[in-house]
């Protein structure tokens, strides 16, 4: 009988290993590739403007590498001409607003550097060869502490972060050229402007070639996150819960919608859009001087809403078991609050999206604060027996206190709106019809219009109206009466979600 020994076995099993990684080698490979293209595929199709904007890096680096692949511009900058090429690399971003905010900041601070350099170092240069490097060394490190404590402010280092680190490496680096470097002008001169020429570039790329709009991205966020929210509170969950606590164990799926959770870490996001949209010229409905400010202070509420609903849902998924008695005298009032601060958001949401006064929401707030109200008299009442459990009490009175202060919240984002909407012009959709009142017969509309004693109406609206689910054509100007009344009922129909009846 032989025996093996462990060394022999040992070895036999790792070259057994070895073996076995070379010939799935190619199994793996191609595995991983699938896997990769697969996630490119998917990251591509997210958000196409990805692929734009990397169609437009590529563009603006092979235009600015012309200074070096064409002789006389390259005779004209030399080497200095890859600064062109490095501005385009750090200061392009993926929105209009990121790279002209990068852009300006990278120009003023290589320009103000620029200038207190070369003060700097005639200053150095007045004080002869030994006392030039011990003052150069002084302002370099005046500017640099400064500067650096600068960056510490917060409003500073939301918007000048960027021209703060130019700033200092510019300054330092003509500063101290300057003193091996005779042509300290003309260095200056060609540093400034290769980044010009390199800002430019991105900036005037960004903005022709399909442009990507921060304080547009701003403002689907904030209309989707209300969305968001109304998916929550529109979901039967309450209902649900009230169903559950009545029969007992219940059957129906347990996982209610999460959508909601992306807005509790909304913040960064929403304050750095914000900064973008600042630097961005005026485009489409966005003009001068735009609100971007009360965006910030109605996702701030929105978000408030959201830390009450995610506790909501908490208590909504939780196994303490209600009391069937008392859930079944609140159950009207909290389905009621749900139902409409949800439809109350969602038509705030569609408000802001189409940028269009969110008047039709007030109502939906009113019925929610009527049954909060009512909810609120029902609880100081005698609601349950002085031998009842408070264990099976408290789950009850947790989620009407939580949909109550849900309801608050909404009314807070309701104003935060309205004021959002009055600071940044959103159109009116009430019509303006001339106070004339008239009636038509039944069987007038097909008498000649000569014969028709008919007012002038007038109907005004500035733009297109509802809320892309279904298309209204309005008229300006002199029309038939019964024309008037087919147009007003195809906007009723509009705003109420149905369809209206076609033209003849």
């Amino acid at each position: 009988m032989e025996i093996v020994s462990p060394a022999s076995h040992e070895k036999a099993s790792l070259s057994t290993r070895v073996w076995w990684w070379f010939e799935t080698l190619p199994k793996r490979l191609t595995a991983k590739v699938i896997e990769t293209a697969g996630n490119t595929k998917k990251l591509a199709q997210d958000d196409p403007r990805r692929v734009t904007h990397s169609i437009k890096v590529g563009l603006a680096l092979s235009l600015v590498s012309l200074f070096y692949y064409y002789q006389p511009l390259y005779d004209n900058f030399g080497v200095p001409a890859m600064w062109a090429i490095m501005t385009v690399v750090v200061v392009f971003e993926f929105s209009v607003g990121a790279t002209l905010g990068k852009g300006l900041n990278r120009a003023l601070a290589t320009l103000l550097a620029g200038a207190l350099g070369l003060g700097a170092h005639h200053l150095a240069n007045l004080s002869g060869h030994i006392g030039e490097p011990i003052l150069l060394g002084l302002f370099v490190f005046i500017q640099a502490a400064t500067s650096t404590f600068v960056r510490f402010f917060p409003k500073i280092k939301a918007r000048y972060d960027y021209g703060l680190l130019i700033f200092i490496l510019t300054f330092s680096l003509i500063s101290v050229s300057g003193f091996r470097d005779a042509e300290i002008l003309e260095l200056a001169h060609k540093r400034l402007s290769t980044v010009l020429i390199g800002g430019s570039s991105c900036v005037i790329i960004s903005i022709l070639v399909r442009p990507v709009w921060a304080g547009e991205d701003l403002h689907n966020l904030i209309a989707l996150n209300m969305e968001k929210l109304a998916n929550f509170l529109e979901h039967p969950s309450v209902i649900e819960y009230f169903k559950k606590s009545e029969n007992g164990d219940s059957n129906d799926d347990k996982s209610f919608l999460q959508g909601y959770k992306s807005v509790l870490n909304s913040k960064s996001n929403e304050e750095s859009l914000a900064n973008f949209a600042r630097w961005e010229p005026c485009h489409g409905q966005f003009h001068f001087r735009h609100p971007w400010k009360q965006y910030l202070t109605t996702g701030t509420r929105t978000r408030e809403c959201a830390y009450r609903i995610d506790a909501l849902s908490g208590h909504l998924n939780s196994d303490i078991q209600a009391e069937p008695e008392i859930c079944s005298k609140i159950q009207e009032a909290c389905t009621t609050m749900s139902l409409e601060s949800g439809k109350c958001l969602r038509e705030l949401a569609c408000g802001v999206r189409a940028m269009t006064h969110p008047s039709s929401a007030k109502p939906h707030i009113s019925k929610a604060k009527i049954a909060a109200k009512k909810l609120k008299l029902l609880l100081k009442s005698s609601l349950w027996e002085q031998d009842a459990d408070l264990l099976a009490v408290i789950p009850s009175v947790t989620v009407a206190s939580l949909l109550i202060d849900i309801v608050n919240c909404t009314e807070k984002i309701v104003d935060s709106v309205l004021e959002l909407a009055s600071l940044a012009h959103f159109k009116s959709l009430d019509p303006t019809v001339s106070p004339e009142k008239s009636q038509v017969g039944q069987g007038e509309p097909d008498k000649p219009l000569t014969e028709i004693a008919c007012p002038q109406v007038v109907i005004i609206v500035d733009g297109d109206v509802g809320c892309g689910l279904c298309p209204v054509k309005v008229f300006t100007g002199h029309v038939r009466l019964w024309t008037c009344v087919r147009i007003l009922s195809c906007l009723v129909k509009t705003f109420t979600g149905h369809k209206p009846f076609p033209e003849t």
